[in-house]
């Protein structure tokens, strides 16, 4: 590998982890207030994780997606499926993103449940897309399948209880 292709190894891995982290920083801008306000004011259920634990969480689920996306990247050519990778990837990006704002700045439990449920179904297909190209990519993506899973029963209770 030459020192040329070497820095643009780099460059597009320090991309690919800064894409899904600005997600979650711009989703993060949704949440800060509303968590110190409005979510203080409704039901939880006894399991809802102290408020500390979702920043560590997400940070870790966006450097593994970041990690992902690179390796997929890295074997895109030549890959009918590369297209379809980039599309679906983006998609769960977005749904990822606007769960935040529906459940935090427009407080509509019942739509971010919807929401959630549809962002699981794009994590699985997510995955199945990425394990075309590496499996451990696909793999990568089990803590944030297993992690949204767990928010989507923390969203369906906090539905429930209000």
């Amino acid at each position: 590998m030459t020192k040329k292709s070497s820095s643009a190894t780099i460059i597009t891995f320090l991309i690919c982890l800064a894409i899904p982290l600005l997600i979650g920083f711009i989703g993060s801008q949704f949440t800060m207030e509303s968590v110190k306000t409005w979510y203080l004011t409704i039901n939880r259920p006894s399991f809802n994780p102290p408020n500390w634990v979702f920043a560590p969480v997400w940070t870790t689920l966006y450097v593994l997606m970041g990690i992902a996306s690179f390796r997929v990247w890295q074997r895109r050519k030549n890959a009918e499926w590369f297209h379809w990778a980039v599309i679906i990837y983006v998609v769960q990006l977005i749904f990822n993103l606007m769960w935040s704002f529906i459940f935090f700045e427009l407080h509509q439990i019942g739509f971010a449940l919807v929401e959630i449920i549809l962002l699981l179904l794009l994590i699985i297909i997510n995955a199945f897309i990425f394990y075309r190209f590496d499996k451990l990519a696909a793999w990568l993506f089990l803590p944030y399948f297993l992690w949204v899973s767990f928010a989507t029963y923390l969203t369906y209770s906090i539905f429930i209880l209000n």
